[in-house]
């Protein structure tokens, strides 16, 4: 059975990891498996954008928005101005 370590660890300049445990045997290969953070934690200058442009961000955006409350604006100045009559009675 292959045992696992999981190891958290820090990203080193020049794009290096190093990983020390006293269980990895030496002059043994092993499997590495790397899980990116989903989102940087930090945004630094070296940082790529996550988006070129805000058209890249905007069409990013789900298709199919939520429904409106009112089809129209009408339906919508109905709404309030019911809402303001009920504060007079």
């Amino acid at each position: 059975m292959n045992a696992a370590l999981h190891i958290k660890t820090t990203v080193l300049p020049g794009k290096r990891i190093e990983v020390s445990a006293p269980e990895l045997p030496e002059g043994e290969a092993v499997d590495v498996f790397l899980v990116l953070p989903t989102q940087p934690t930090i945004l630094s200058p070296d940082a790529p954008p996550r988006f070129g442009s805000v058209l890249e961000f905007l069409e990013s955006l789900p298709k199919n928005p939520s429904p409106r409350a009112f089809v129209t604006w009408e339906e919508y100045e109905k709404h309030l101005q019911a809402e303001r009559d009920s504060w007079d009675r």
